[in-house]
């Protein structure tokens, strides 16, 4: 498994959907999954779709600077760190952002099918 090419094919599948059907997001996370937006912490797939798509904005667009990627423990995680920008609809300046995910394989022993158990996002203010 190349960590790099999952990364890459992970984070360009996140953010179309995020950007496009956010309740699609629904199928990358568990139960056990976490997400920490802007310092909240939200658990379980419910909870993590109900805070994305109760965002104040409907429309946004994410271009991906940098993607850095390592591998994680013995059971094959992934660390998927992503800097960039993020336009909102009707703004004239884009926002600067950084996320992390950790990515566990969904069915272990079975690679290349992976759940987000950890997602912490954060703007980056100049």
């Amino acid at each position: 498994m190349d960590t790099d090419v999952v990364a890459k094919q992970f984070v360009e599948y996140y953010y179309t959907t995020f950007d496009n059907n956010r309740p699609g997001l629904a199928s990358l996370y568990q139960d056990t999954s976490m997400l920490t937006f802007e310092g909240a912490k939200t658990q379980g797939v419910a909870a993590i779709v109900n805070k994305l798509t109760g965002l104040p904005f409907q429309q946004c667009h994410h271009a991906v600077s940098t993607i850095d990627c390592q591998p994680s423990g013995p059971a094959g995680g992934i660390l998927v760190f992503v800097s960039g920008n993020l336009q909102l609809a009707g703004e004239q300046h884009a926002l600067k952002f950084s996320q992390m995910f950790h990515l566990m394989p969904q069915h272990p022993g079975h690679p290349g099918s992976f759940f987000v158990l950890n997602d912490i996002f954060r703007l980056n203010y100049a």
